[in-house]
Order: structure tokens, then C-alpha cells, then sequence
């Protein structure tokens, strides 16, 4: 039997083996348990994001893959000629940025910064993204690396420090300085045109319209003898170019302007408002051109019309609230495309959305989503339904 001295040896060497397996459990936790390492990647970021002047984002072998710089006129992307940048954007990667913290620390060793995308930009295995933003008392800089999807983190490392951290967050910006441009042009929707005409660098034209904003579909003009359309609603697709209008791109005019030869397009509104496009392609890349300009003789016949559509809209509904005959006969007689009284712009609000179009489209030659520019160099051709196909048709016709 064991003596009691035998017994407290062995209580003791128990306790000493259970504090010592604590210890290297405790030491082996996420630094995340330890409130002095809880801290924010981008230190007082959040309480002076409005005091950052510039965002720069370098890619190895491209130090300055995207610039955004605050000026007196907003934030713009000088890699893009000084277009204006999408603010909504870089403040949403900017509040991701200072909200983010060190979640645990990884390696300090430069021989396995590859492993997690953080080595410098100089290194022949780099792939991280550097980060810097300025305007602060001390600037932040690190380098984004891989992103670790089961942690919902991102590995970086900041500038001059050898540690490197899993930080909580996705802060891997985009590296193209075209995504980061502010991407809505113009918004004319389809409704508000009553024609558009195409002309083509060898004059050959295309034009189709409408009489009045109500009318179902656009009427082709000039369709060659014993050609149709083909579809009656073929042609509504040309007037919907400008709704929603967003870039792809954009370079300025100065260094890449429309040549003489050109595609031509001319968009006029019922309201008096014309566009006018200029398109061509340069370098496997098609570009667009506008300007606007407002016709008031054209735009005061509109809003006369519309505001006495709009009186007898107004008059009539006040005759169908009297009671529930007259309202049944109001419904039928009324006028329902027509607008309501508050609806109706002024002439100065058409001098206003012209003055906002030519400052967004003065200067620049723009790149647009290929289904938008399609609808740009349509030809009559592609307007109407092949020759060979209408000759099947009346074959088929005549073998009934």
C-alpha cells in the first residue's frame, strides 16, 4: 500500500500536470479570447472616415492600379481621367475597412507570407492587394491576402509590422479602376421618346416614331416596298437606349474622340429634349458619345398640351367622386394615360435635366453594355424580316 507521503507526491505531480496542460491550452486559443489583442485593424478609422482625402490600391506590377482622390469637386478616379467615382461604394468599403478587427494572429515569418496572399508587392510570389488610405494623422496601409471564406476573415499584414493577422471581414477591394467609377449616366425612359433615327457612317437611315406617348409600339419609316417588319413591336427596343442608362467605362474625349465616320443617332422627347449620340469603335472597343439640347418652342406646345390633359383628368375624377354612376362613366370616358396636374415639369425643369445631361456627358467618350449600344447602329435590315424568309412564307401559303 502506498504511504501518505507516496499519496501527496502523487497529488502533487497531478496538480502541477493539470495547471501545465491549462497553460498550453489557454496558450493554443484564438488571440480573439484575449481582450488586448481585440483590437481595429485601421486603428480611429471609423471616427475620421470623413477626413480621407485618397484611397490607393496597388497590384504586383501595378503600384497604382486604382487611385480615388477627393477634391473640391467630390471624389473622382484619376486613372479614369478624373471621372467621378462612386462614393456610395468607396465609403462602404471604407466604414468594411473600420470596422474590421484582429481576429487572430498568423505568421511572422516572410518565408510563408505566400501562403496567405500577404507577401510584398515585390516578391516574385505575390498576390495580396495593398491598401492605403490617406488624409489621416497615420495613413493605413496593409496588404490584403486570401480571403478564408470559413472564417469570414481576411489574412493581412500592415506596413512595416512582419506579423500578419486573420482580420475579420471581406477587404479585398476591386483592383480594376473601372469598377470603382460612378456608373449611372441617364435615365429617359422609353415612353418619353417620340423618335429616334440612326444614321450610319454611309448615310443610310433608320428612323422610327410615334405620334403620342400612348401609342403601343414605333412606327418604322420608309420600309422598302415588299419588306415588313419583323415584328410590330420590333422597333420599341431603339427607344429604350437611354432608360437606365449605366457605363462600363469611360476615357475623355480628348483621347479618344469620334472620327467623321461615325454612327449618328438623334433621340427626340415629346417633351422637346434632344440626344444626340455619336458611336464608333476604336481598339475592339465600341464608344459613345452625347450631348443634349432642348427645342422650347417644341417643349412649351408639349407642356401646354400635357397641362390641359391633366385639368380634364383632374376635372373628370372630381365628377367621378360625386357619385357611383358617374364614377363607372368617368372610367370608361377618362383619360388614364393622361398625367396628373402635380406630374406636369415646368420649361424650366426640361432647361434643368438638359443642363444635368451635359454636365454628365461633356468631355467623355463612354463605353456602354453591349445591349445597349446594339440598339444603337440597328439597321433597316436588321429591322425587317429576311427577303428569303418572306418568300418561304408565301410558298408555304400557296401549297395550302
Amino acid at each position: 500500500m502506498m504511504n501518505k507521503k507516496t499519496l501527496i507526491r502523487l497529488g502533487v505531480v497531478s496538480v502541477v500536470a493539470i495547471v501545465a496542460a491549462l497553460a498550453i491550452d489557454h496558450s493554443r486559443k484564438p488571440v480573439s479570447e484575449f481582450s488586448a489583442k481585440a483590437q481595429p485593424l485601421a486603428g480611429d478609422l471609423k471616427a475620421q472616415i470623413n477626413d480621407v482625402t485618397a484611397l490607393t490600391i496597388s497590384v504586383p506590377g501595378q503600384p497604382t492600379a486604382v487611385v480615388l482622390d477627393r477634391g473640391e469637386g467630390g471624389w473622382s478616379v484619376a486613372d479614369k481621367g478624373g471621372y467621378p467615382a462612386d462614393v456610395g461604394k468607396l465609403r462602404e468599403f471604407l466604414l468594411r475597412v473600420a470596422d474590421s478587427t484582429l481576429v487572430e494572429q498568423k505568421t511572422a515569418s516572410r518565408e510563408r507570407y505566400a501562403d496567405l496572399g500577404v507577401s510584398d508587392l515585390g516578391e516574385a510570389d505575390a498576390k495580396g492587394i495593398e491598401v492605403k488610405i490617406d488624409g489621416l494623422p497615420k495613413p493605413v496601409d496593409f496588404i490584403a491576402g486570401v480571403y478564408n471564406t470559413k472564417a469570414s476573415g481576411t489574412y493581412v499584414r500592415r506596413a512595416d509590422e512582419a506579423q500578419s493577422w486573420l482580420a475579420s471581414g471581406n477587404l479585398i477591394p476591386d483592383r480594376n479602376a473601372k469598377d470603382w467609377l460612378q456608373k449611372d449616366l441617364a435615365n429617359i425612359s422609353a415612353d418619353r421618346i417620340a423618335s429616334v433615327t440612326i444614321t450610319q457612317p454611309d448615310g443610310k437611315t433608320l428612323r422610327v416614331s410615334k405620334n403620342d406617348p400612348a401609342d403601343a409600339q414605333y412606327n418604322i419609316a420608309d420600309v422598302p416596298k415588299g419588306r415588313e417588319p419583323v415584328s410590330e413591336y420590333a422597333a420599341n427596343g431603339l427607344a429604350s437606349a437611354l432608360a437606365d442608362l449605366r457605363i462600363d467605362d469611360v476615357a475623355p474625349a480628348s483621347k479618344v474622340a469620334a472620327p467623321e465616320s461615325a454612327t449618328r443617332v438623334r433621340y427626340a422627347t415629346f417633351d422637346g429634349i434632344t440626344v444626340d449620340a455619336t458611336t464608333w469603335t476604336e481598339a475592339d472597343t465600341r464608344y459613345v458619345g452625347f450631348s443634349a439640347s432642348l427645342d422650347k418652342d417644341a417643349a412649351e406646345k408639349h407642356l401646354q398640351v400635357a397641362r390641359e390633359r391633366a385639368a380634364e383628368k383632374t376635372k373628370s375624377e372630381s365628377a367621378a367622386a360625386e357619385s357611383d354612376e358617374a364614377d363607372k362613366e368617368a372610367g370608361k370616358d377618362a383619360d388614364s394615360t393622361a398625367p396628373a396636374a402635380e406630374s406636369v415639369p415646368s420649361l424650366t425643369d426640361l432647361e434643368s435635366e438638359v443642363a444635368r445631361l451635359n454636365s454628365a456627358f461633356e468631355g467623355w467618350s463612354f463605353v456602354l453594355p453591349a445591349h445597349k449600344t446594339a440598339n444603337m447602329t440597328k439597321t433597316m435590315d436588321e429591322m425587317l424580316k429576311p427577303l428569303e424568309e418572306k418568300t418561304a412564307d408565301k410558298g408555304g401559303k400557296s401549297g395550302k
